[in-house]
């Protein structure tokens, strides 16, 4: 999590701290809080987008609960710093094949209003529901431990240390539901920031964040990647003119917050290797800043550099000697607590 501060510190312009206090902030981050959160998260047992929304011990409603009780916390604890809500959006299946009856997907949103530019903002989001093999499957178990209570627990930690400051422009701390059902939380907020006219410096899609053990058995607790799409989506005809005959292809705002986090780690944590991902996401899937990314804002996915495709959308089961599903035993948290 060490990497997002320093891009809020450095990009957000912390007011009222010496140099030497963006340390101090660092080392704030705590694994074991972390490591508590992800736990909590999975032990919800599903957080399918489909799944119970009456318990509260199991399911997707249970764990988006516990989420704002745990924003409404840290607010109480920074003399109601944010402002803590739900942000709900109204799902058929019309919209996507992987809704199969109609549901509510509702993100959990909390705001902490900068001093002189309220209206900016920074959004660092995590994923809040889980899927295995089969992205209908809402009753069974899905534990979702890496994908994506990592990125969850991450923002919730973020919110816990940043809170403890002052910042000129607005941090969201952002749980999106939906993300395997087809984006569908990310879709909804992004509108939701649109139609109330925010300007958005950045979003940082925190998505699966613990894993440092490749399906290969290689193992790297230094490194992760930054994806980033070259040039807006919505970009003009006149602007692809102007591009084609300037240059440029490689200089949209997505990359360029692209670049600016890999600049901001290689000087603060130079023990961290960020690897440059050209390219919007990995080939054939997706993540939660590509909605911000559609509607013209500048967005980027940070993730683990090595994926373990055993642990990923897996229904939980031994086979051949080989343990498949997300579980908690397959999250690092010391890298968890880097990132």
């Amino acid at each position: 999590m060490r990497n997002f501060f320093y891009f809020f510190l450095f990009s957000n312009l912390i007011l009222c701290q010496a140099p030497n206090d963006f340390y101090k902030i660092i080392d704030s981050i705590n694994a074991e809080r972390l490591k508590n959160d992800v736990s909590t998260l999975v032990n919800f047992g599903t957080r399918h987008s489909l799944s119970d929304t009456i318990s509260n011990y199991r399911g997707i409603g249970a764990a988006r609960r516990w989420i704002k009780s745990e924003f409404d916390l840290i607010s109480k604890q920074c003399d109601n710093c944010l402002e803590v809500f739900y942000q709900k959006n109204y799902f058929t299946k019309k919209d996507s094949e992987r809704i199969i009856h109609p549901v509510w997907v509702n993100n959990v949103v909390a705001i902490q209003k900068g001093l002189k530019y309220p209206n900016r903002y920074i959004i660092m989001s995590g994923d809040i529901d889980s899927r295995i093999s089969d992205p209908l499957n809402y009753i069974n178990d899905s534990p979702g431990a890496n994908d994506n209570a990592s990125g969850m627990a991450g923002t919730i930690e973020v919110a816990r240390v940043l809170t403890k400051y002052k910042f000129n422009n607005s941090i969201v701390y952002l749980g999106l539901s939906g993300e395997e059902q087809g984006l569908m939380g990310g879709n909804g907020f992004a509108a939701f920031a649109k139609k109330n006219n925010w300007e958005i410096i950045g979003i940082l899609n925190n998505d699966m964040i613990g894993n440092i053990e490749g399906v290969d058995g290689f193992i790297d607790n230094r490194s992760f990647r930054i994806f980033s799409e070259p040039t807006s989506f919505i970009e003009t005809e006149e602007e692809r003119n102007s591009r084609r005959f300037y240059g440029g292809e490689v200089d949209g705002i997505s990359r360029q917050l692209a670049r600016y986090i890999n600049k901001t780690v290689k000087t603060y944590m130079p023990e961290m290797n960020p690897i440059l991902i050209y390219r919007l996401d990995r080939f054939g899937r997706g993540g939660h800043h590509r909605p911000f990314n559609d509607l013209g804002y500048a967005g980027v996915r940070i993730m683990e550099a090595h994926e373990n495709y055993d642990r990923q959308h897996q229904d939980l089961r031994i086979k051949n000697g080989i343990k498949y599903g997300d579980r908690i035993e397959g999250v690092n948290f010391d890298y968890v607590d880097k990132l």
